[in-house]
C-alpha cells in the first residue's frame, strides 16, 4: 500500500464516516484524559497506554488475518514518523492538558491543520486549492472565537499552551511524513508498530522522571477513564486516523480534524463542569462551515463534472 496514492477527486464515503467517528471519540477523550491525569503521572499515563495501544492493534490486525511485518527500509520512516506523531504528540499533550483547561489545550493541539497545510505543500506538493483555504480559515476563526478573551487567561499559564502548541507541531509533522512514505502494511499494523516505537523512549521517560510504580490507590472512575481511552481513542482513532490520511490528501485529512475541538468543548463543559455561551456556538457554526466548504463542496463539485457514461 502506497501512502501517496493519488485520490479520487470524487472522496470516498468511507473517509467522511472514519473522520465522524474519530470527531465524537477523539472529542471526547479530553475530559476523560483529564480525569485519569488527575491520579496518573503523566510519563506513567501515556506509557500505559502506548504500551495497551499497540498491543491492541497489533492482536487485532493478526486476528484478523493481517501481515504484520515491515521491510527493512520501513523501519527508518517508521521511526522517524512515530518520533513526532507518537512520542512529540503524546507526551507534550499529556503536560500541557494537566496545566490549563482541557477545553482550552484541545483548541490550542487543533491548530494541526494550519501546520500541516503548510508542511504539505513543500514536502508533498500538495498545493492547496480555493476551497481547502477558506475551509481552513473559518475553521481556524471557529478555533480563535472559543479562545476569545482567554488569551489573557493562557498568558498566565504560557508553559502550557507552548507545550499544546509543540504537540500541535509535532502531530501535523507526523500526518505529513505519514503520507511522504510509501509502507507495505495496512493501517492497523502500521498504527500499531509507530505505537511501540513510540512506547520505547516513553517507558525510558518513566523510569528515569517518575519516581517509582504506579500509585497504589487507583479510583474505579481513573481505571475506566484509562480503559477508555486505550480501547477507544488509542486502538480506533489511530487506525481510523491513518486510514483517513491515506484516502484523503494530508491537508485536507488534516482540515477534517477541526471538528474535534468543538466536540472536546462541549464534552468537556458536560463531564467537566467547564463553560459554554456564546462563542462556543460560533466557534461551532465556524468549524460546520468550514467543514463544508472544505469537504463536502469539492466532492458536490466533482459529481457534477464527472461525464455521464455511455450504455
Amino acid at each position: 500500500m502506497s501512502a501517496r496514492e493519488s485520490p479520487d477527486k470524487r472522496l470516498p464515503a468511507s473517509g467522511y464516516l472514519l473522520l465522524a467517528a474519530m470527531t465524537l471519540f477523539w472529542g471526547t477523550n479530553w475530559p476523560v484524559m483529564k480525569v485519569a491525569l488527575g491520579e496518573l503521572p503523566v510519563w506513567s499515563f501515556r506509557s500505559l497506554c502506548l504500551i495497551g495501544g499497540a498491543l491492541g492493534l497489533l492482536a487485532i490486525a493478526r486476528l484478523t488475518g493481517q501481515r504484520l511485518r515491515i521491510t527493512r527500509r520501513e523501519i527508518g520512516p517508521l521511526v522517524l514518523t512515530a518520533c513526532f506523531s507518537i512520542v512529540g504528540w503524546h507526551v507534550l499533550s499529556a503536560y500541557g492538558v494537566s496545566q490549563i483547561p482541557a477545553s482550552r489545550a484541545v483548541i490550542i493541539a487543533f491548530t494541526m491543520p494550519l501546520w500541516a497545510g503548510l508542511l504539505a505543500w513543500p514536502i508533498l506538493g500538495e498545493r492547496p486549492g480555493f476551497s481547502q483555504v477558506a475551509g481552513l480559515a473559518l475553521g481556524l476563526l471557529g478555533l480563535a472565537a472559543l479562545i476569545g478573551p482567554d488569551w489573557a487567561e493562557l498568558a498566565a499559564f504560557p508553559l502550557g499552551a507552548a507545550l499544546m502548541l509543540g504537540a500541535a507541531l509535532c502531530w501535523a509533522t507526523g500526518t505529513v511524513l505519514l503520507k511522504r512514505f510509501s509502507w507495505t502494511i495496512r493501517s492497523a499494523p502500521l498504527a500499531g508498530w509507530q505505537l511501540l516505537v513510540g512506547a520505547v523512549p516513553v517507558t525510558l521517560g518513566t523510569l528515569l522522571f517518575e519516581d517509582g510504580p504506579l500509585p497504589t490507590e487507583i479510583s474505579l472512575t481513573a481505571v475506566l477513564a484509562v480503559a477508555y481511552i486505550i480501547a477507544v481513542p488509542i486502538w480506533f482513532c489511530h487506525w481510523a486516523y491513518f486510514e483517513v490520511v491515506r484516502l484523503f490528501p494530508a491537508g485536507l485529512a488534516a482540515i477534517g480534524t477541526l471538528a474535534i475541538p468543538i466536540v472536546g468543548v462541549i464534552s468537556s463543559a458536560i463531564a467537566l463542569g467547564e463553560r459554554v455561551g456564546w462563542r462556543e456556538m460560533t466557534a461551532i457554526a465556524l468549524v460546520c462551515s468550514a467543514l463544508a466548504v472544505a469537504l463536502v463542496v469539492p466532492g458536490l463539485t466533482a459529481r457534477r463534472s464527472v461525464p455521464p457514461s455511455c450504455s
